[in-house]
């Protein structure tokens, strides 16, 4: 077996607009900074990573719906996660936050050689566009009637009574959850 001279160990980021619960410590955190204590108790080169998603869909209808903005958002959850690890011992050598810029520059990096290597395909798609809120719609922000189950409540990417992934174009009677305007 090989033996590295050094460790990185990270968790799932989670994401800023909400806060931790039991599942998310005993499911993510937990294990891995057990498993971390254990290597550094062997005396192993280890550094434990983890930060804050602050991108997405889910956080600027979390700010729409406190009235507030996404910033304000993202930093309310950073701030009460950071103070959640430490208070619990989780014991991050870094934790931090996606909307610092050396992570936009680093995953442009990634996705321009990746893109220069011809790694992806580019596909044309239709997009719902709600004229009230003046914006395309992100799959989260597009509820309907599930085709597979009736759910009248399911979201443009995925049935949560069913489980179901879903388009958003599949969705019956579809509207846009930001101004509950009908998309049709």
């Amino acid at each position: 077996m090989r033996q590295y001279k050094r460790y990185l160990i990270t968790s799932a980021l989670p994401y800023a607009n909400g806060p931790l619960h039991i599942g998310h410590l005993a499911g993510a955190y937990l294990p891995a900074d057990i498993y971390v204590r254990f290597q550094r108790l062997m005396g192993k080169d280890i550094l434990y990573i983890c930060g804050s998603d602050e991108h997405g869909a889910a956080i600027t209808i979390k700010a729409m719906k406190e009235k507030s903005t996404p910033q304000e958002i993202v930093d309310k959850y950073h701030n009460l996660f950071k103070e959640t690890f430490s208070r619990i011992g989780i014991s991050f050598d870094m934790y931090h936050r996606t909307s610092e810029q050396i992570h936009h520059e680093t995953s442009q990096e990634f996705f321009s050689k990746l893109y220069s290597k011809g790694e992806f395909e580019e596909k044309e798609s239709e997009q719902y566009y709600d004229e009230k809120a003046k914006q395309f719609l992100a799959d989260r922000y597009i509820m309907g009637t599930c085709p597979k189950c009736g759910n009248l409540d399911a979201y443009g990417d995925q049935c949560e009574k069913c489980g179901s992934s879903l388009s958003p174009t599949e969705l019956i009677n579809p509207i846009s959850t930001s101004q509950e305007t009908n998309l049709f």
